[in-house]
């Protein structure tokens, strides 16, 4: 028999990976080294997890089932690591977010249904109510962040492809488009569906052995995910994404008090406080509230119809314009992202800067679809840390700015944010429009994710180069090398 502090120590380590992991993620340089330690700090909690269940009676029945598990779960992981594309990162995350939550319900699930089994219900009294109340916590925090993760995946997408449909002219299949739905009453329907599944969670301690109550929790807590995600909108999508990821670790952390893991309790609690923190900054970011998001629906709405044209300019008027110019701040967008220009706008600033131009790049909290998406693009491209100004230090500089680049971006810089009306209403923005001259780099005039038009692409200052984000950088970094 193994002393139990053994595996304590080898807790404590593991939980010791993950602060030391947490806290190198605070710097870009030190963030691979920092995500390698928490990884470390994961394998060597299932390495004590499973000698310490071997080591005890009855020991582990079916390792080839344990195996198989961590066999295919690495090998999905490592699929889906190798081969996502930096666009899809924030669905991906979203996914891994209910996988998390996911895995707690379903262990919360089985411990309930194991105990009822085998006859091993505690008495009443305070053994029952600490483990099932843990267990039904676990069951509707789990569930909800599964559900609420799958959808908040599908609205980052945009939609999806009908399997088995026609394919058009470039093979792709019939697309829908993700519906964002949240009539007023929707938060009253919210509100009963909380309530109905803690009484379902008392229900499941006074009769502990009726199984009706567990899955009809499990019911619940899956349709409350989905209401709870579907009615905010797009401009509010990383807060959402940053809450549920605040979720799963909560969800993880009440199975460790099921099973009695000391190092998911830990590293639930981590990864629970660690996502609520985010999310309120990015609430501050959105000039929100939490409940502002998550009940009213800033970040949804029909989209606006345009009246308005703009006649495009090419990349040659562009490049004429950037000639002699003193400083350039450029504003990435989720359009970077989709179109993949990081390393042909890290040219455009090589080259700027070799016409002794001050380039630098304004960076608004919630660009693209997750916290820190354009700063993990840019570093990909190799663009300096130093380089990255956030949104309010920015601001500050773009009154002495010759030249505000814009590429993909439209709520970050929309001025209409200003009038505190409409789904961005409040939201802090980038001070594009306070440059001499604004270049917008999009495909069209469509509207942003939050359905708004934006004023900025029909001022005088404002030239409009329409196409694809990286083909319109390789050609302005042509035009450049022409001058």
């Amino acid at each position: 028999m193994v002393d139990p502090v053994v595996w304590d120590i080898g807790y404590l380590l593991s939980a010791a990976l993950f602060i030391f992991g947490i806290k190198r993620l605070s710097s870009p340089k030190t963030a691979p080294s920092g995500n390698r330690l928490g990884a470390y700090g994961m394998m060597l909690a299932v390495i004590v997890t499973l000698v310490r269940m071997e080591t005890e009676s009855p020991g582990i029945i079916g390792w080839e089932l344990v195996v198989g598990g961590l066999a295919l779960g690495a090998i999905i992981g490592a699929i889906m690591a190798t081969k996502v594309q930096m666009t899809g990162m924030p669905e991906m995350v979203a996914l891994f977010n209910g996988f998390g939550g996911g895995a707690s319900a379903l262990v919360g699930l089985s411990e309930v249904l194991g105990r009822l089994q085998v006859g091993d219900i505690p008495e009443a009294g305070i053994g029952l109510y600490g483990t099932w109340v843990a267990i039904g916590m676990t069951a509707l925090v789990g569930w909800i962040t599964l559900t609420g993760s799958l959808v908040a995946m599908m609205k980052l997408k945009g939609g999806f492809y009908i399997p088995l449909t026609k394919k058009d002219d470039r093979g792709r299949r019939k697309w829908v488009n993700f519906p964002t739905w949240g009539p007023p009453w929707l938060n009253f329907v919210k509100a009963l569906l909380l309530i109905g599944g803690l009484a379902l969670v008392v229900l499941t301690i006074q009769e502990p052995n009726n199984t009706d109550w567990i899955y009809a929790l499990v019911a619940v807590s899956c349709l409350l995910g989905i209401l709870f995600v579907m009615p905010i909108g797009g401009a509010d999508m990383p807060v959402v994404v940053s809450l549920l990821n605040s979720l799963s670790g909560i969800a993880a952390a009440f199975t460790g008090f099921v099973i009695g893991n000391n190092v998911l309790i830990i590293a639930g609690s981590m990864v629970g406080a660690a996502g609520l923190v985010l999310t309120f900054v990015m609430c501050k970011a959105m000039n929100r509230t939490l409940p502002a998001v998550l009940f009213k629906s800033f970040g949804g709405g029909g989209r606006e119809k345009r009246t308005r044209t703009k006649v495009g300019s090419d990349a040659v008027e562009v490049a004429m314009v950037c000639d002699g110019i003193a400083k350039c701040i450029i504003v990435p967008g989720y359009g970077m992202a989709v179109s993949q220009a990081q390393h042909a706008v890290k040219e455009f600033a090589d080259l700027l800067e070799a016409m002794d131009v001050e380039v630098k790049y304004g960076i608004h909290p919630v660009a693209g679809r997750m916290p820190g998406h354009m700063n993990v693009l840019l570093a990909e491209a190799n663009v300096p840390y130093e380089q990255l100004i956030e949104m309010d230090d920015i601001n500050s500089e773009m009154a002495e700015c010759d030249v505000a680049l814009v590429l993909g971006a439209n709520d970050t810089v929309n001025p209409v944010a200003r009038s505190g009306e409409g789904p961005l209403g409040g939201m802090p923005i980038i001070d594009a429009d306070k440059a001499r001259v604004v270049v917008f780099i999009k495909r069209s005039l469509s509207v942003g994710y939050a359905g708004v038009d934006n004023p900025l692409f029909y001022e005088d200052s404002t030239m409009m180069l329409f196409g694809d984000g990286k083909k319109m950088m390789v050609e302005l970094n042509a035009a450049i090398k022409d001058l």
